[in-house]
């Protein structure tokens, strides 16, 4: 399997993208300083903007990092089911007292406009989210000088992304918090998602492609664990979250470590995709109910997400967060992978003294 992703940073740990401005160049910058790989989420910002982020990032280090765009979506939504959501949300809109965004905001993300930006001012890495791109895409990247890697919850999935043409998958169990990078968003699917570990043997035996391992993971022990497993490196968002860098919510930041959020669910509540979040009020009383319609429902939500911050109140937002939320560390970005990086070399030093007390015994 080609090095020419990993090469680009010393230590395997890459800082997922996490859109709604979390991945600031701050926090990209740190993890990149630092011997990580940092990421701009690209997600709901404009085509100038994610290039204003890029330059500012470019301004704080000159280690490599990566740029994560949206798929455009498929239009297989039901008006008709977005409608009675959004009666359903009244209650909300008179208690936040802000009206509903507009549905039919937009679809695309300005995908076409981004890629325009990235090829004319090539950036190390980018990573592509809710799908694949087509074949002349990528290799128009590649012709940039551009590494391109595609996140996978399936086996299916990830062979998918071999064939377009990717340089790496991003393996991602269910046990990531933020949406799922479903390449189709199959309602039927919900709740069978795959545990990380079980699906990096999976998408092994099925592609020759470098893999980077996404969901719940918080300790160098798990980093450790996910390349024994065959991972090339391991993407943590949860993990990054809390540090001063990161651009969350600081009702989001104190909510990872909050006795009252014990639990995270996948929901469609606050977007109309399946993603992970602490299980607040919103979502107890409008996931069962959400249709999958998405981006409507996330366009639908906006102002009451943005009201409920503003108001600091946590049960009216959405809170990202993967399974291993509990574990999260108030640590500076860069002080973070440098423990991480440590405890991965204390496991694997671990993992080698029992290798050889195995052998000796034998």
């Amino acid at each position: 399997m080609s090095t020419a992703l990993t090469d680009l940073f010393p230590h395997p740990i890459v800082q997922a993208p996490m859109a709604g401005g979390v991945s600031v160049p701050q926090l990209a910058a740190a993890v990149s300083e630092a011997g990580g790989l940092g990421f701009l989420a690209a997600g709901y910002k404009t085509a100038d903007g994610m290039y204003q982020e890029i330059k500012q990032l470019r301004g704080l280090t000159g280690r490599p990092f990566g740029v994560n765009l949206f798929m455009p979506q498929p239009e297989y939504a039901d008006p008709a089911a977005v409608e009675v959501y959004a009666h359903q949300l009244a209650g909300e809109s008179s208690w936040y007292e802000t009206g509903l965004g507009d549905p039919d905001s937009g679809r695309d993300d300005g995908y076409d406009a981004k890629l325009a930006v990235l090829h004319d001012n090539p950036v190390p890495v980018v990573s592509f989210h809710f799908g694949v791109p087509n074949r002349d895409v990528l290799d128009s990247l590649r012709r940039a000088g551009t590494l391109t890697v595609v996140t996978a919850t399936t086996a299916e999935e990830a062979l998918a992304v071999q064939r377009a043409g990717a340089d790496a998958v991003i393996v991602q169990g269910v046990e990531a918090g933020g949406h799922q990078g479903t390449h189709r968003d199959n309602p039927e699917t919900d709740g069978t998602g795959i545990g990380l570990l079980s699906l990096i043997a999976q998408v092994r035996e099925t592609v020759d492609l470098p893999i980077i391992a996404a969901g719940g993971i918080m300790r160098g022990s798990q980093i450790a664990a996910v390349l024994a497993a065959g991972a090339s490196a391991a993407q943590l968002g949860t993990a990054f979250l809390p540090t001063p860098e990161s651009g969350a919510n600081a009702v989001h930041k104190q909510a990872l470590t909050n006795p009252l959020f014990v639990r995270t669910e996948l929901t469609r509540a606050f977007s109309g995709r399946p993603a992970r979040g602490l299980v607040n009020r919103f979502m107890r009383e409008h996931g069962p109910y959400a249709p999958a319609a998405y981006p409507e429902v996330h366009h639908l939500t906006s102002p009451l997400r943005k009201a409920a911050a503003k108001a600091g109140d946590a049960q009216g937002m959405a809170l990202w967060a993967g399974q291993g939320h509990r574990m999260a560390r108030e640590l500076p970005a860069g002080q973070l992978v440098e423990v991480l990086n440590a405890e991965l070399a204390e496991a694997r030093t671990a993992l080698s003294a029992a290798g050889e007390a195995e052998g000796e015994i034998r």
